[in-house]
């Protein structure tokens, strides 16, 4: 059997706890971001995000972190088949802190935890013939039953020809030769550990450790020495990595540092050390898998390492493959690559979680129309919560099995059906803007920054824009300025978020000839929305303008999606047969046609649930039957 993988990572799995305030103790943080952990975990997520196919084999709790953890790795690349559930135990967890330029504290919850419970039998043979390699942690080396299990894999995979790396990974604390508060402990010299771990090396073809972890690995506290009595019990490639030195290679006997290969290094501030290791760990995967030359893949990895220290976080910090390879080809002209905002660009579109080439959205975060219409038939504000919910359950039970099912719903009118939405999987789009307003104007007080922090990440931020050419400048400017301060909060925060430019108002008819105009300019002054939300204009002309401002100026848009207007369905399915030929258009973003006429009869009481349900179900059908009918033509 030809093998499919490039590398089965093997051991810990957790959920990091990031202190959000930098230069404090642990005791004194406030907030915590929440990460995947774990050696492995992140070197596998490393690994995948540089174009390996990559593997973890561990074991998490049956819980919110468990399924947290999965359904990273899920959206990351990462095979997820031999990440198994246990019923018994918990996922790890570790707090973690930055200090200061030196110290940075934490600590591991992980008494009993479900990765330490990983024994021979989760070892499954046929999942390590399809990897071409194995990832082995140095922590599930340290008690009887994970060393059975790693000491397995290690073998399976030498017998079937496949390569072997460990990763040293040594924390005294994990050892038991530190206490819980010591969790920063990088070094406890320990003659019993040291004879431990040199039992595996004779089965490793690469060994990668910092020097303190060389230390440990050759019971010498002299890094050389270390490094020469590993080589007397192993062939394998030995790399060492130094710090702000980069690293050295040695393939053969250790004659001085200069006996060993060297990569270029890279200059930058560091912000936080913790996880860049697995990173560089990621990096050297990627070269030496690939069976390229010692100075490309030390590029590779002290690049990783460079950008892993820059940032927050472990493994969010970690490149895509352009992302590294454009660093390494044209640096930064910032040593705290944090402040980089090119470099940061690249780094939050080349990893986004979630990628569509469809995207079917049914639109019911209208606000000022339910109003009127309830207005109308004397009915309270809750009774527009109550048909949202409605609206939800018809969009869900019609869409949940179609690829790129999504809905627009309001948290003013519709927060029961968002919350529904949010928790289920499907695309949500969420509106910031005070509804029928002009100019435009925020729903949320205070910084937009502030606000966002209590939306789910999940959530894509939707802004409707009435801008139009003809506006005076003043009206214009404002525009601009608002969408600006869009764009800055949800860099800040990493929601995804869609620009929605209509320029009909009024009753009048859409400026079509505009668009491609008015995107040009929002992209001019420095705007690049994940998302467009754009007026149904039936030329393919219209639409090919469209892709063309975008192909020049953001190749990695998410794409447009179509709005209704209030359509019919034989008009916006007109639409559609033009729009679908441009391959940046990706679907639909429909409210009123699918909506109206079932929510003015339910508001004046002809029509019940179930058949207000069945109405607007049998709508949204016509639609995403509509979009495929053309798409398959194109």
């Amino acid at each position: 059997m030809k093998p499919d993988l490039d590398v089965i990572c093997i051991g810990r799995a957790g959920v990091d706890l990031y202190g959000q305030q930098v230069g404090g103790r642990l005791e004194d943080m406030a907030s915590f971001a929440k990460y995947v952990g774990g050696s492995p975990t992140n070197t596998s997520i490393g690994a995948a995000r540089l174009g390996l196919k990559s593997a973890l084999l561990t074991r998490v709790g049956d819980e919110h972190m468990g399924r947290f953890i999965r359904e990273t790795l899920e959206s990351e690349g990462v095979d997820t088949s031999n990440v198994i559930t246990d019923p018994e135990r918990l996922t790890a967890l570790v707090l973690l802190g930055i200090q200061d330029e030196k110290r940075f504290p934490l600590i591991f919850y992980r008494e009993n935890c479900a990765d330490m419970a990983l024994c021979e039998d989760d070892i499954d043979a046929g999942f390590i013939a399809r990897s071409r390699a194995v990832l082995v942690s140095g922590t599930h080396l340290s008690t009887a039953r994970v060393a059975a299990a790693s000491h397995r894999a290690m073998k399976l995979a030498r017998a079937n020809g496949a390569r072997v790396a460990l990763d040293i990974d040594y924390r005294p604390n994990l050892w038991n030769l530190a206490g819980h508060g010591e969790g920063e402990s990088r070094f406890i010299a320990d003659q019993g550990v040291s004879r431990h771990l040199q039992n595996y090396f004779g089965d490793c073809d690469l060994i990668v450790g910092t020097e303190e972890e060389f230390h440990i690995a050759g019971g010498s506290e002299d890094s050389l020495q270390a490094l020469a009595n590993v080589r007397a019990l192993t062939d394998a490639t030995l790399v060492c990595k130094r710090g702000a030195l980069g690293c050295r290679v040695f393939e053969g006997r250790i004659d001085g540092w200069e006996s060993g290969v060297a990569g270029p290094g890279f200059r930058v501030e560091v912000f936080n050390v913790l996880g860049a290791g697995d990173a560089f760990m990621a990096g050297i995967l990627r070269g030496w898998l690939r069976d390229e030359d010692w100075p490309t893949t030390c590029a590779y990895a002290n690049a990783c390492g460079a950008l892993a220290v820059s940032r927050h976080g472990c493994c969010p910090a970690y490149p895509s493959e352009i992302e590294l390879l454009g660093f390494i080809e044209s640096g930064s002209e910032f040593e705290a690559l944090r402040f980089d905002r090119r470099l940061n660009y690249i780094h939050r579109v080349t990893n986004r979680r979630r990628r569509y080439d469809r995207l079917l959205v049914f639109a019911f975060d209208h606000r000022r129309q339910f109003e009127s219409w309830a207005a109308d038939h004397a009915r309270q504000r809750d009774a527009i919560g109550r048909f949202k919910q409605l609206a939800w359950q018809a969009a869900a039970a019609e869409g949940e099995q179609d690829r790129g099912f999504g809905v627009l719903v309001d948290d003013r009118l519709g927060r029961e059906a968002l919350h529904a939405a949010t928790s289920s999987g499907a695309w949500v789009g969420r509106p910031i803007e005070a509804s029928g307003q002009f100019p435009l104007a925020f729903e949320a007080d205070g910084e937009l920054a502030e606000h966002l922090a209590d939306w789910p990440v999940t959530q894509t931020v939707k802004v409707l824009c009435p801008y139009r050419i003809d506006d005076d400048a003043g009206i214009r400017d404002h525009h601009e300025s608002m969408i600006l301060k869009l764009d800055r909060a949800c860099r800040h925060s990493g929601h995804e978020w869609l620009l929605e430019i209509v320029t009909a108002r009024d009753g009048g008819h859409p400026q079509f000839d505009t668009v491609a105009e008015i995107m040009s300019r929002f992209y001019e002054i420095g705007v690049k929305p994940d998302w467009w939300k754009l007026e149904p204009g039936p030329a393919e002309e219209y639409w090919q303008a469209i892709g063309a401002v975008i192909e020049a100026n953001d190749a990695y848009c998410q794409g447009v999606i179509v709005l209704g207007l209030d359509g019919s369905i034989e008009s916006i399915s007109k639409t559609f047969e033009a729009a679908a030929r441009q391959s940046r258009v990706k679907g639909f973003a429909i409210g009123r046609t699918i909506f109206g006429e079932s929510a003015r009869s339910w508001l004046a009481g002809r029509i019940d649930d179930a058949t207000a349900v069945a109405q607007m179900r049998a709508r949204y059908r016509e639609l995403i039957a509509a979009w495929d009918e053309v798409r398959a033509q194109v």
